[in-house]
């Protein structure tokens, strides 16, 4: 009774500094295996790893039931949910259906302050590619991203894409980000600009689409080319 009580708790918390580096932190060692896929966690546990009392947990805990990484279950505790191909690839999925849409709809609404936005962000992502800065990389393509979302003026969408944003980059961060990746990425972003500069919805919905569709089919890759590794490590 009283773990269910620690846990229903979470519900009332509000997000802190602290619960927010813990989460990112939980996040991290569940992606990376050090927290087991389907094994139980607990507030001692988490508050004992990370040094850091139950509060921040419970805190973190939310956050990351609301990714879909945590199961939350009444009399039962928490349990770390699988991060698996299959989990990725439905991700990536809805991702795929509104990140067309919002490009669509930011092609109709954006304005010229918003390119020239793009186009800095743009110059920056090449500069940190040309020096192989892949950590910058992620934070800069999310902030290009950001602006397109912002112009499309839809905010709950805006909400479902974010939901799992920390989670695909901390897996891009694990898996390496590829040093042929940037290539593709600076092609994709200088025609989704174009096409929103020319108000072209039908072509920035294609061009974003595509663009989530090649990010889904190499992260994949990725993922499975680690997993090859690790087989054969450990045969």
């Amino acid at each position: 009774m009283v773990k269910l009580v620690q846990f229903a708790r979470m519900k009332k918390a509000t997000p802190t500094t602290a619960s927010i580096a813990i989460c990112d932190r939980i996040r991290d060692d569940i992606v990376a295996g050090a927290l087991l896929f389907g094994s139980r966690i607990t507030l001692d546990l988490l508050a004992a790893r990370y040094s850091v009392g139950h509060m921040p947990v419970r805190e973190a805990l939310r956050q990351l039931q609301g990714e879909g990484l945590v199961v939350l279950t009444p009399n039962r505790g928490a349990r770390v949910r699988v991060v698996d191909i299959e989990f990725v690839r439905n991700i990536f999925d809805l991702r795929i259906a509104i990140e067309a849409m919002l490009a669509r709809r930011a092609a109709e609404r954006i304005e010229r302050s918003n390119i020239v936005r793009l186009e800095a962000i743009q110059a920056e992502f090449e500069t940190q590619a040309r020096a192989r800065n892949y950590a910058a990389l992620l934070t800069i393509n999310r902030e290009f991203h950001s602006v397109i979302n912002q112009a499309a003026q839809n905010h709950e969408a805006e909400v479902v894409i974010d939901r799992h944003r920390r989670l695909i980059a901390a897996l891009w961060t694990l898996h390496g980000y590829g040093e042929d990746r940037p290539a593709g990425v600076i092609s994709d972003h200088r025609h989704i600009i174009g096409a929103l500069a020319a108000h072209d919805a039908d072509v920035a919905a294609s061009l974003a689409m595509a663009h989530a569709a090649k990010a889904k089919q190499e992260l994949i890759a990725r993922m499975l080319a680690s997993s090859l590794v690790t087989s054969s490590a450990a045969a």
